[in-house]
């Protein structure tokens, strides 16, 4: 049996994996990895996992839903990139969890800096307390508190780092960020989450120009999200989508008992193609009468013939699941409408250049009486803001 490897030697080669895929360009932030070792933030994890590529579960609730986690390394490194702190800078952080990032966030900003981190859960916090002191990083103020709020006595803010998922802004993150500052938030928009670099704009509203796909767990409290996830039945599978309160499962449940057809779409797409290009094609441009969703499957279930995660459309009386893990495959309930909007939608996609991520542009504007207008793209409506989604393409 092989020797088990030294949480050193893994340290080194996570760090290495991640400087070769190019997710961390900054020195401050390479440096960061380099001299927080993870496994000291998840004392009761093995060190192969605590040096995997992989997000690490902290806590569920008692219906068994994951509130709280040590997020994926590579995730972190970019949003980490997006934020852009610098030495000396007053960090707000939403979500400690283990305290891991707090202190990467910590090496980053120096003796000089300030980093606060926000968390929910009081166990949470106190355990994130003591590996805090494990790995020797005694500046990092833990506050147990609700994050919607920030932390006014701190404030104001150079960077907010939010590491839990948001359907919205809480509007106390915006006036407590300085006006040359950013916040980096995991933000919702068709059921599908984005890492967002906003930045605060002359009129008031926020930017962001760089937004990259992600999974997080979402915030709970007075900012808690409606909800986004609809079990279908007790079969395994999970829809992810901003029509989820109003999707008629019993419905969606008959109709995919009936008829079910496995065909070839084209043109053949990766798990990439889908994740950071065509699903916000489909959230942009499908039109009103069609719901568009992600989805998931449990491990152990392939209920309907389906498994893993993809992403689908649903209308009346028709449905289409295309699958990431069988490139080409699509699985089609009921009539055909959905899969030739579908393929309709992919081939707009191909002639559009296939816009993925780096052109999705978003802005939160604050609500107004005056209901918000755009040319181009997708309003979602929010509790304190109206949400702009938009591709920026250069002309052809």
């Amino acid at each position: 049996m092989p020797a088990a490897k030294a949480p050193q030697e893994l340290h080194r080669h996570l760090i290495s994996a991640i400087w070769k895929e190019g997710l961390v360009r900054v020195p401050r932030v390479y440096d960061a990895f380099l001299n927080v070792p993870r496994h000291l933030f998840l004392p009761e994890v093995p060190f192969e996992q605590a040096y995997a590529d992989e997000a690490v579960p902290l806590k569920y609730d008692q219906s068994g839903r994951l509130i709280s986690s040590c997020s994926q390394p590579t995730m972190i490194a970019i949003m980490l990139e997006q934020l852009q702190a610098q030495l000396g800078h007053n960090v707000l952080e939403i979500g400690t969890a283990s305290g891991y990032t707090a202190a990467l966030l910590q090496h980053i900003v120096g003796p000089q800096g300030y980093v606060t981190s926000v968390e929910v859960e009081r166990d949470l916090a106190e355990q994130a307390k003591k590996n805090l002191l494990r790995a020797k990083v005694m500046d990092v103020r833990v506050v147990t508190a609700d994050g919607a709020y920030g932390y006014l006595p701190r404030a104001a803010y150079d960077r907010i780092l939010a590491t839990v998922g948001v359907w919205d802004v809480p509007p106390a993150w915006p006036r407590q960020l300085k006006p040359d500052g950013i916040l980096v938030v995991p933000i919702s928009l068709d059921g599908v989450q984005v890492s967002a670099a906003f930045r605060p704009q002359p009129d008031g509203s926020l930017l962001s120009a760089d937004n990259r796909p992600c999974a997080f767990v979402t915030m709970r409290g007075e900012e808690a999200a409606p909800p986004l996830a609809v079990p279908v039945g007790s079969t395994g599978l999970v829809l992810y989508s901003a029509d989820a309160p109003r999707l008629d499962t019993a419905r969606l449940r008959t109709l995919m008992s009936d008829d079910h057809e496995l065909v070839n779409v084209e043109p053949r797409l990766t798990p990439s193609d889908y994740w950071r290009g065509l699903q916000f094609f489909l959230m942009l441009y499908r039109p009103a009468e069609a719901t568009f969703f992600t989805y998931n499957v449990a491990e152990s279930a392939q209920p309907y013939g389906l498994k893993g995660r993809g992403l689908g459309l649903l209308l009346p009386g028709s449905a289409v699941f295309a699958s990431f893990e069988e490139t080409g495959a699509a699985h089609v309930f009921g009539g055909s409408e959905a899969l030739l909007l579908l393929q309709a939608l992919m081939h707009e996609w191909v002639a559009a250049q296939r816009p993925n991520s780096a052109q999705l542009r978003l802005r939160l504007i604050p609500r107004s009486e005056e209901a918000t207008q755009a040319a181009v793209g997708r309003i979602f409506t929010r509790r304190s803001h109206d949400l702009h989604a938009w591709y920026e393409l250069q002309p052809t």
